[in-house]
């Protein structure tokens, strides 16, 4: 079975934002494999496990990426592909992504590609069902059980606190919820035997695309943080002042009602 991920390197979460001039300073921040990723690498790894194959990882970005990658690959993962848009794409978006990852999947054969639910970073869990609906194959986001028997898939899915189940075949693309499975820590054999794992770098000419195919859709007008929270307030007295309190602040302070 021919197995993907698709991968994101992202902010770490405990990662403190500067935003400098409209942009996100990123001169000395730390960087991780998108946590949502991780799910989606320990199930490919999990597929494989049960039904033999290859797990494949691939990001679409600059050579910075080369670290997670080979964090992927100490999980498990048996090959790394990256596909490096430093020197030939100043700017994208999910479009861009989904087109470059597109191209190579439709010189490539696959029969399940994963992915997790979101980027911590944009948050827009675009990139996965777009890349699905360019390869015209079916998808299921937000999935937290999947079980392959041949060519059927039996999946479940979390529905805002609730549970559907999806029948469907392969080949398929899902995106992984929290809740999926638990990611395994890359071991230090694992570590060792990653250094020797073929790590591909492609660039857009390899796959016959130019900045003009993968011309973003969107553009940002404006990066900022949220506003720093006021101290709360104490009312008191008896209840019934506290009451006369909170009302009138609602209604000539925080004017909602």
């Amino acid at each position: 079975m021919n197995i993907f991920v698709i991968m994101k390197r992202t902010f770490d979460t405990e990662e403190k934002i500067i935003v400098n001039n409209g942009s996100i300073e990123e001169d000395g921040a730390e960087f991780i494999m998108n946590p949502y990723d991780e799910y989606a690498i320990e199930e490919a790894i999990q597929i494989k496990e049960k039904h033999d194959g290859e797990v494949t990882v691939i990001t679409v970005g600059g050579e910075d990426a080369e670290k997670e990658l080979r964090t992927a690959l100490a999980m498990g993962v048996d090959r790394a592909v990256l596909i490096n848009t430093e020197d030939d794409l100043e700017d994208g978006d999910e479009f861009t992504t989904a087109i470059i990852l597109a191209n190579y999947f439709e010189k490539n054969d696959y029969d399940i590609i994963l992915g997790g639910n979101v980027a911590i970073d944009g948050g827009s869990g675009q990139v996965g069902p777009r890349l699905a609906e360019l390869l015209n194959i079916p998808y299921v986001t937000t999935i937290t059980k999947i079980d392959i028997d041949g060519n059927n898939v039996m999946i479940e899915r979390d529905v805002e606190g609730d549970v559907e189940v999806v029948e469907t075949s392969l080949p398929l693309l899902v995106t992984a919820q929290q809740g999926l499975n638990e990611p395994r820590y890359p071991s230090l054999p694992g570590i060792m035997k990653a250094k020797k794992k073929p790590l591909e770098e492609l660039e857009m000419d390899d796959l016959d695309l130019d900045e003009d195919d993968v011309k973003a859709k969107t553009k940002t007008i404006e990066i900022f943080l949220p506003p720093k929270k006021e101290a709360g307030k104490v009312l008191e007295g008896e209840l019934e002042d506290q009451v006369k309190q909170l009302i009138s602040m609602l209604q000539s302070e925080a004017k909602v009602i």
